[in-house]
């Protein structure tokens, strides 16, 4: 078992944030701060070239055996004496009591044109803002925010010159900018560094570090500090491992996610909703969307409150497998549940009943997104409207619909693309509402909008020669050859047999000529 190979602590207590050197001669202390070992970018160094503070505090990453499962790794592996105490949620009482201090940081570094943001840290030395850790550690931390991990880092390799020893806080910034830049590996020296030299990290940074392996699919890397963190004593908490539950998922052992999930809820360690959500997630990227919503169900037994996260999932889920009429009831649960559907909630389902063909849901989706308030964007807007001008040519009912969604789109302004306007004029001449559909062909190229695919003038000219107009016909066949595209065969074939039936026998001699011009041999032939 893991924990019978975890390192006991005896007699041992850690003050939160103060170095414990008490095994250490001053002269060994000042030497190990002073030197640029500990706040350098990169180094070689093996584990063994390295000073230890406890022969009992030995770090030790090396890999577990692959086919050792994660789920041995679970809450209270760790037996230790005398638990080593946990400084204070340095995190929480930085962000409420620098916020605003650090926001303004941030606002003049982001002020700075890129190329000038080198110069920040100058200008915070003439202003005395590192004379003390608080100042420093609020500089770095506004170099994260402001998205300059490499200034943040080049700070912190000159801590010394400010006389200034880092504390827990300054380590997590470091790490964080660490794994901002992709720097996995250095992330977890540092992490390594500030266990030699007596500062226990909080779990929250050992989190960021597991979730940024998990993250980038790196699993194992993430087990293996979930282990390091029982040796030292520090005790995972629910985001922790919600950050590997994500991690399993994320490669593909959802099975492993769901058993390990299981195995957290027998634990001291309660699962919450975002424990749940993260193997709902899993179970619905491959096609088991049922067993996400039995997961969803335990968790409200359990006497849990889903989130809109949570019902996102499901819909994502559903829509992918071809169920997205399933997410329509899902809408009804949530609102339930006092749980208000989001835009993504709207938008995830319309997508899925588009895609799907299901028109008359997708319209009604809309409608509620409508009156909920929430914007429908241009590109979203373009794919109903094509949609139910598809659905129309078959069902009646529609034609008044995909009309109000034009005139909604027009009056509102919203970008109609070139495709969802061909559809439109086709729609018209289905409706037999040709003058529409003639006046928006012409509109079309007076704007100077692109012109119609072929199909869609062929649909004009068909419905013209329907109704006998083949003169205003062939001003569209003119109109095509003005764009200088070349007329397609059915267009030629449409009006020679249009005036073969009028027996406009010179009417059909004269396009037959044109068509040849332009090197198209129609099908159809004059005729008296």
């Amino acid at each position: 078992m893991i924990s019978e190979s975890l390192p006991q602590f005896t007699n041992l207590s850690f003050m939160p944030c103060q170095p414990v050197f008490s095994s250490h001669p001053p002269s060994l202390r000042s030497s190990i701060f002073s030197s640029p070992y500990f706040f350098r970018n990169n180094h070689n160094e093996t584990q063994q070239d390295k000073l230890l503070l406890h022969a009992t505090t030995i770090i030790s990453f090396s890999p577990r055996n692959q086919s050792e499962s994660i789920l041995s790794i679970v809450p209270n592996v760790v037996s230790v004496d005398r638990p080593i105490k946990e400084e204070p949620n340095s995190m929480e009482f930085h962000r409420r009591n620098a916020r605003l201090r650090v926001q303004n940081l941030v606002d003049r570094i982001r002020a700075l044109p890129i190329s000038e943001r080198i110069r920040i840290i100058h200008v915070f030395e003439r202003e005395q803002a590192f004379q003390n850790l608080s100042g420093f550690n609020d500089a770095l931390l506004a170099l994260f925010i402001a998205d300059e991990p490499d200034l943040a880092l080049n700070l912190f390799c000159n801590i010394s010159s400010y006389n200034l020893m880092p504390d827990s806080w300054t380590f997590f910034i470091i790490i964080k900018c660490h794994c901002k830049k992709n720097d996995l590996d250095e992330a977890k020296r540092v992490l390594e560094d500030m266990v030699e030299i007596g500062i226990l990290p909080s779990v929250e940074t050992f989190t960021v570090l597991i979730n940024s392996f998990c993250r980038r699919g790196k699993l194992q890397k993430a087990i293996e500090i979930l282990e390091f963190m029982g040796r030292i004593g520090c005790k995972a908490n629910v985001q922790t491992y919600n950050c590997l539950l994500k991690g399993l998922c994320y490669v593909g052992r959802v099975e492993d996610a769901y058993e390990f999930l299981m195995k957290i809820k027998k634990s001291s360690v309660k699962p919450d909703i975002y424990s749940f959500t993260a193997v709902m997630d899993g179970f619905c990227k491959v096609g088991r969307s049922d067993e996400a919503m039995e997961l969803l169900d335990e968790a409200l037994e359990m006497g849990m409150t889903p989130n809109v996260v949570s019902f996102n999932t499901l819909f994502n889920g559903y829509c992918k497998e071809g169920r997205p009429i399933e997410g329509i009831s899902l809408l009804t649960n949530m609102r339930e549940r006092n749980c208000m559907p989001d835009y993504i909630s709207y938008s995830t389902l319309l997508h899925g009943l588009l895609k799907w063909g299901k028109i008359q849901a997708a319209l009604g989706v809309y409608r509620e997104m409508a009156e909920a308030g929430f914007e429908v964007g241009e590109r979203m807007m373009n794919t109903i409207l094509r949609g139910v001008c598809r659905r129309s040519w078959k069902e009646e009912g529609l034609l008044k619909d995909a009309h109000e969604l034009f005139e909604k789109m027009t009056n509102e302004g919203c970008a109609i693309y070139p495709n969802t306007y061909g559809l439109v004029i086709q729609t018209l001449c289905v409706a037999k509402e040709v003058d529409k559909a003639l006046m928006y062909v012409n509109e079309t190229v007076r704007i100077g909008y692109s012109p119609p695919r072929m199909i869609t003038f062929n649909c004009v000219i068909r419905a013209l020669c329907r109704e006998g107009r083949v003169d205003e016909a062939v001003s569209v066949l003119v109109l095509i050859c003005e764009e200088r595209r070349i007329p397609s065969r059915i267009c030629y074939n449409l009006l020679i047999h249009e005036f073969n039936r009028l027996g406009r026998w010179l009417g059909s001699c004269t396009v037959y000529g044109a068509a040849l011009k332009r090197g198209v041999i129609p099908h159809k032939r004059p005729s008296k």
